[in-house]
């Protein structure tokens, strides 16, 4: 199974976010250097239903890819919860994901769930799990 670096901070902060409004998906960007993922930026869910989906408004993820780009960061994923489901791609999640280098990670709001976090690899309509390697 191919791998993603991230940080402990940044997958504490992700945990956070998640759990802080577990009725609702919380998203947001995840950037680094050298693969390894060291900073969650988090946006504001601007979805008519943020029960059941999410969207970042484009100002605002211009807005965020320019403070990437200015902290000298690359984006390497992004992520957002799964309130009321299992933590795994939607058909949705797979139509909506344009960025094919970024890793997607998916957040279970659950504390008690057999994997809080989950991420995925999404190419060409498919999703392959992607082992996450806490540093």
């Amino acid at each position: 199974m191919p791998a993603i670096q991230i940080t402990k901070d940044a997958l504490a902060l992700l945990t956070l976010q998640a759990r802080r409004d577990a009725a609702h998906e919380c998203c947001g960007l995840l950037a680094g250097r050298e693969g390894i993922i060291k900073h969650a930026f988090a946006a504001i869910n601007v979805a008519s239903h943020p029960s059941k989906e999410y969207e970042i408004a484009p100002e605002e993820l211009f807005r965020l890819m320019r403070e990437i780009r200015a902290a000298g960061l690359e984006l390497l994923g992004i992520y957002h919860s799964h309130p009321a489901g299992e933590n795994r791609p939607s058909p949705r999640d797979i139509e909506l994901a344009y960025y094919p280098t970024a890793a997607y990670f998916i957040l279970s709001p659950c504390a008690d769930g057999p994997q809080a976090i989950r991420a995925f690899s999404i190419q060409n309509g498919r999703a392959m799990e992607l082992e996450i390697q806490e540093l």
